[in-house]
């Protein structure tokens, strides 16, 4: 069981109880909402839609008032999420998921002290899954406590690893991101792709998968999982093995066993640098 951030002074239990309750209460929105078309281009294949808009000030509003805690939200923004307490809040993760009406989707809730994660909650409404805990507790799905991670390898484990390009070239690769998931897939029992940081990391959470790979940086994805991961058991760190924070720039997250291996493979992979196109990078791969 790992410890709650210094300075953080709130009840933990009473926060968790208090957000899942407002969680509850969008969750027929949520739902009705499936299929809704993009409304607002945000970049290449990313957008929002209205009922993003609607929930994030929908669930802004009634956390706000129900816990006395500001929150941060993906669309809207908020106060910074590296000072003070805050939540982290993303309405809709995986909007392609939702806009095209595949289940995997949800609204990711994180609660971080100085930017370090203290509780998460991961609504999956279609599937009927609410998954919340913090990182001094344990983990709880529709409101039974989850068994802690127990100790597993990678070759018996599903993996998530997260989606990309293979032709980016931004701060993580897209040949990068395909040799990580390449070394993957040579030593587990199956990789998943599921377009929902949300989904890889809970599910980590609970055990359903072994571990996951997240390429992205942004808190709204990444929070709410990051705090579940550690509630479970299990290890939470940016792709160089620094432990997660607001400002992380990736996830790397495993229970017992899992992560380690998981650490081990990323670092044999080599620098995303090494994938950049620059020259004088060994580990440029030209097609």
């Amino acid at each position: 069981m790992a410890a709650l951030p210094t300075g953080f002074t709130g009840d933990p239990d009473r926060l968790l109880a208090a957000a899942g309750a407002v969680l509850d209460g969008i969750s027929p929105r949520f739902i009705e909402g499936v299929g809704a078309p993009a409304s607002v281009t945000k970049g290449p294949a990313d957008f929002a839609t209205d009922l993003d808009l609607e929930l994030e000030r929908r669930i802004t509003g009634e956390i706000a008032d129900a816990t006395g805690i500001p929150v941060h939200g993906e669309e809207f923004g908020g106060p910074p999420v590296d000072e003070s307490t805050v939540w982290i809040l993303d309405p809709i993760d995986g909007t392609f998921n939702y806009s095209a009406g595949f289940p995997a989707t949800g609204t990711l809730l994180g609660l971080v002290h100085d930017g370090r994660p203290v509780a998460g909650l991961a609504w999956f409404p279609l599937v009927g899954d609410s998954i919340s805990g913090h990182v001094a507790g344990q983990v709880h799905n529709r409101g039974v406590a989850v068994p802690p991670l127990a100790h597993k390898s990678l070759v018996d484990s599903m993996i998530a690893v997260g989606s990309f390009s293979r032709g980016s070239n931004g701060h993580f690769p897209g040949d990068y991101r395909f040799a990580i998931l390449g070394e993957v897939s040579r030593r587990v029992a199956r990789v998943r792709q599921f377009g929902s940081t949300g989904v890889d990391l809970a599910y980590t959470a609970t055990g359903v998968f072994g571990g996951a790979v997240v390429f992205g940086h942004h808190p709204w994805d990444n929070a709410a999982g990051a705090a579940l991961v550690i509630a479970g058991g299990g290890r939470v760190t940016d792709l160089a093995g620094a432990e997660w924070h607001t400002a992380s720039d990736s996830v790397l997250a495993g229970g017992p066993g899992v992560y380690d291996e998981l650490l081990d493979i990323v670092r044999s992979v080599g620098a995303p640098s090494d994938f950049r196109g620059e020259p004088g990078h060994p580990g440029v791969l030209s097609y």
